[in-house]
């Protein structure tokens, strides 16, 4: 990056359309989007080196991330440098969920933060119309009223920048400090498991370079081939276990994943980074808009990472931000008017995935109607496919009941006619139910 485009060069009180805090995955997707629609965006970023990543990140993009990554013009440089193409294969108690031959959606994309922060975060500074600014903390908002018209910055040096805005940004994370300063609404919800994670080289796991899940209700373990032959492997064991994970986060992450079902060769790996992880991973939802104020990204919403929804929410949020707000921003349309489409689409996406979510979340086993879905995919193709296309966030939890429950039940009804028939004396072989799979997928 060039050191002017990062540093900026403004005085100290200088005027933007927008003013974008945390330079992020989302705070960098909301400014390049901003910035090619010819809005003048400010991005402020607390860590001084452009080269920053998050460390506690399993860094898995979801499948309904990829057009947004492919608008930011994204996809093509993270293959370059290295990405790896990647669908989801579950194992469930009662066997492997496969993902179907003929996918329905787009692979997913694993590339890991150190290479994809600096990515993003170079995109964002060449975008025309984007000044970054690294090394500086929002010390407060600037406020016309109840209207939030901009923020006060400051570096280590304790120079302070007044960045006056038509609208500010929230893009800083679970701990959102915008959220705090502006005083929005937020609920919390507890979460009954721990999360650990890191990436090792060895032998890649079974099925790469897919993503491997292994639900074992109630924790689970996870396995992403990703970039430079490293795969990133996490556990999300119930809060029992934690003192485990306190004493020896290395030593109980390869316990478990050694131990689960069709393991993955984690024993014979080598660890190449430090274990990542957290003990307390309560939900916490933020009210996505003020006057003057949207949130993006984990600043919004940062919920349960189980499901692997954080770095594709970020994306897709700050993709619908720009898309509701630019209009405003870029000619004489009210702001409140872009801020309401952004809360009505961030709450039409995103509320029935975190309902289901936060139900979850507790740690508890898994009940009848998923143990019926979840069960019966494992022989259904067609159900394997709605599974993944719900569990990807390509559609909502709405539709999935809609179209895979009834399938569920149809598949498990032909599942029994066919075991019946099968076991009826002097019976001659009969094949697998129509719309089953051969029994190599382990369903039981």
């Amino acid at each position: 990056m060039s050191q002017a485009k990062v540093n900026g060069n403004v005085a100290a009180d200088e005027d933007y359309d927008a003013v974008v805090v945390g330079a992020s995955l989302a705070g960098c997707a909301t400014a390049i989007m901003l910035g090619r629609a010819g809005v003048r965006v400010a991005v402020v970023e607390q860590r001084p080196d452009a080269s920053a990543y998050k460390k506690i990140c399993s860094h898995y993009i979801q499948s309904s991330a990829v057009g947004t990554l492919e608008r930011l013009g994204l996809l093509e440089p993270m293959i370059d440098a290295g990405a790896v193409r990647s669908r989801v294969r579950l194992r469930t108690p009662w066997g492997w969920i496969d993902p179907p031959a003929e996918p329905l959606v787009p692979s997913g994309v694993n590339l890991r933060r150190e290479l994809l922060d600096p990515l993003i975060r170079e995109t964002a500074a060449l975008t025309p119309g984007v000044d970054l600014f690294l090394g500086h903390t929002v010390s407060g908002l600037l406020r016309d009223g109840d209207v939030v018209c901009g923020a006060l910055a400051r570096n280590s040096a304790g120079e302070e920048l007044r960045l006056r805005s038509r609208l500010l940004v929230g893009a800083d994370g679970r701990g959102s400090r915008v959220a705090k300063l502006a005083g929005v609404k937020s609920k919390t919800v507890p979460h009954g498991r721990v999360a650990y994670g890191g990436y090792f080289e060895g032998p890649p796991p079974s099925g790469a370079p897919d993503a491997s899940f292994w639900l074992l209700d109630p924790d689970m373990a996870a396995a992403f081939p990703t970039d430079s032959g490293l795969t990133f492997y996490a556990a999300m064991p119930v809060k029992e276990h934690a003192a485990k994970f306190r004493e020896d986060p290395v030593k109980a992450l390869v316990e478990l994943l050694g131990g689960v079902p069709d393991g993955p060769p984690i024993g014979a790996s080598r660890m190449v980074q430090p274990a990542q992880g957290k003990l307390d991973m309560t939900n916490v939802a933020h009210t996505p808009t003020a006057p003057g104020l949207a949130l993006v990204g984990d600043a919004a919403l940062a919920i349960d990472p189980l499901w692997g929804v954080g770095c594709g929410w970020a994306l897709q949020s700050a993709e619908w931000l720009a898309d509701s707000v630019s209009p405003a921003l870029a000619s004489s349309e009210p702001l409140d008017a872009g801020l309401r489409r952004y809360r009505r689409r961030h709450a039409r996406a995103l509320r029935g995935h975190a309902a289901m979510i936060y139900d979850y979340a507790g740690g508890r086993k898994f009940n009848a109607p998923e143990r019926l879905l979840f069960s019966a995919a494992t022989y259904d193709d067609g159900l394997a496919a709605v599974m993944e296309a719900f569990g990807t966030r390509n559609i909502g939890p709405g539709r999935m009941m809609i179209t895979g429950m009834p399938r569920a039940l149809r598949a498990r009804a032909r599942r029994s006619l066919w075991r019946r028939r099968a076991s009826a004396p002097g019976s001659l072989p009969v094949s697998t139910p129509a719309g089953g799979s051969s029994s190599s997928r382990g369903g039981r």
